[in-house]
């Protein structure tokens, strides 16, 4: 869960939503988006065949800007040929939370497209503005797969900024046609998908290829890739890892944003360059960069390309500074962390070839080490962490905060106290971490939200505070938990060991 919410929290930095203004006129009269709950969600599921559902909180500012965009789209799909159906249901209310749990829903707004009265859900992954809305929906509720008849149509079909998979077939059947529109279905919320029977309609390759054959189109790399094998999973995996650039571009062009997507959502280990894509020597960089991908995209590592004005919310989600770029980052999916600050093109390969040989030092990002820490409740970064909390041999209450989080302002005076009576008890240290500045090891904390306490014993256990947040209480529990530290309790079992030794060591007989 901590590492989803990692990446997850990465992608909301990158990623922008904004959404088309829309008049008070269109927004006003008729209620074109259906409104659902607990007690009739089932029941209006299942007498459709094509529905979307929004799950949203009317707390949530994404939300409230899809929400004109979200009823004007429906208000046009009411009239389309076979109308489409917009629902939306309240998942912040209680009464809808187990809704919200069975389809799912980590964030809002989410928005399912529901098929065949329910029983096949999947992901919304289309625009957020009206138009866009329409135009992806309308594919949606279609055939997964479109007939492609001439060159005309697979030009405008494939157009220039996505991923297209085409099926070249001597004819429309058998088990490859069948595996292949199978496929279609199941991810069709992805990708588009085509198929023809003639390969001289498709642009961009051989012309006289007979099929079977699967063609996907993409806007990178080397602009096509065919293959021959109609296995339902073999296919899938073609697809996925077809659809991925060798080096994946974040800037400010909205087409490459589902490329930086896809990128996060992979397992792999995920490399991300960033540097000024107008300095002088960033074509260099950028060259020197994909070689080096080109060399390891089969061992384990995905590659991005960030341009620093465009990549703000990396910056600060990984505590980096533009006085490091060139940098390079690597984040595994458990969270750890290898970094290379002020870098030049020729030590790319180098410190790759480093970090894939297990001589690159897991970075940490940290605030720096306070010069003074003399408060009754120290000051704890992810440098001293280690020190602090894990190796000083003390029993440790730790507070994981956000500066701007009322509830932990509510409970910093109350720690202050706690800290204060407990001051002459050497062996407890009150302690506080500042979560969004500071790495946590995931393994070992879930932080999900603010404030989050954990208690670690002299003797290494540790467990999550969730008692009442008053002095008297976690002074309570403290007491409880505690233990000698690990020096002292050593220095009691010597003795002891000794004396037992003594008394069991067997005599010489005379």
């Amino acid at each position: 869960m901590a590492k989803n919410v990692a990446i997850f929290g990465l992608l909301f930095s990158l990623l922008v939503f904004v959404p088309s203004q829309i008049s008070a006129e269109e927004s006003e009269g008729k209620e074109f988006v259906l409104t659902l709950d607990n007690t009739n969600f089932h029941d209006t599921i299942s007498k459709h065949d094509f529905i979307v559902v929004e799950f949203y909180a009317p707390w949530c500012g994404h939300c409230k800007k899809l929400a004109p965009e979200y009823e004007k789209a429906a208000s046009i799909l009411s009239s389309h040929e076979t109308p489409i159906v917009l629902a939306k249901v309240d998942a912040n209310e209680e009464k809808n939370r187990d809704l919200a749990s069975e389809y799912d829903v980590k964030g809002f707004p989410t928005i399912k497209i529901l098929r065949n009265g329910g029983k096949n859900v999947q992901e919304y992954k289309g625009p957020r503005e009206a138009d866009g809305i329409v135009e992806y929906l309308k594919k949606q509720s279609g055939p997964a797969s479109t007939e492609i008849k001439s060159a005309d149509e697979a030009s405008a079909f494939i157009g220039e900024n996505k991923v297209v998979i085409i099926g070249v077939f001597p004819k429309f059947s058998g088990e490859e046609f069948n595996n292949f529109t199978a496929l279609a279905e199941k991810l069709r919320s992805d990708y588009d998908f085509g198929h023809t029977l003639e390969a001289k309609h498709l642009p961009k390759g051989e012309s006289s290829v007979s099929g079977p054959v699967v063609r996907l189109f993409k806007p990178f790399d080397e602009l096509f890739v065919d293959s021959k094998e109609f296995d339902v999973e073999a296919l899938e995996k073609f697809i996925e890892e077809s659809s991925i650039p060798v080096v994946t571009i974040f800037n400010n062009e909205p087409s490459n944003h589902p490329f930086v997507v896809k990128f996060f959502n992979t397992p792999n280990a995920k490399a991300m360059l960033f540097i000024n894509f107008t300095a002088e020597g960033a074509e260099s960089f950028k060259s020197k960069y994909r070689e080096t991908a080109e060399l390891y995209k089969q061992q384990g590592i995905s590659f991005l390309i960030g341009d620093v004005e465009s990549s703000q919310g990396a910056f600060q989600y990984f505590g980096l500074k533009e006085d490091q770029v060139p940098l390079i980052i690597i984040q595994h999916n458990d969270g750890k962390k290898f970094f290379k600050p002020n870098l030049v093109p020729d030590h790319l390969a180098t410190w790759l070839k480093a970090y894939k040989d297990g001589n690159v030092a897991p970075f940490v990002k940290s605030e720096p080490i306070p010069e003074t820490n003399n408060e009754p409740v120290k000051v704890v970064v992810g440098e001293t962490l280690q020190d602090i909390v894990f190796n000083s041999g003390k029993n440790v209450l730790l507070e994981f905060y956000a500066p701007w989080c009322g509830h932990c302002k509510q409970l910093a005076p109350i720690l202050d106290e706690v800290a204060v009576s407990l001051q002459k008890d050497a062996d407890v240290v009150i302690a506080k971490l500042d979560a969004t500045a500071n790495d946590i090891p995931s393994d070992t904390f879930e932080v999900q939200g603010y404030p989050t306490l954990y208690f670690r014993s002299a003797s290494g256990k540790i467990s999550q505070y969730d008692g009442g947040r008053t002095k008297e209480d976690i002074i309570e529990f403290i007491e409880k938990n505690k233990d000698k530290p690990a020096a002292a309790q050593q220095e009691v079992e010597q003795p002891k060991a000794a004396a037992q030794q003594e008394v069991e060591q067997p005599k010489d007989e005379l």
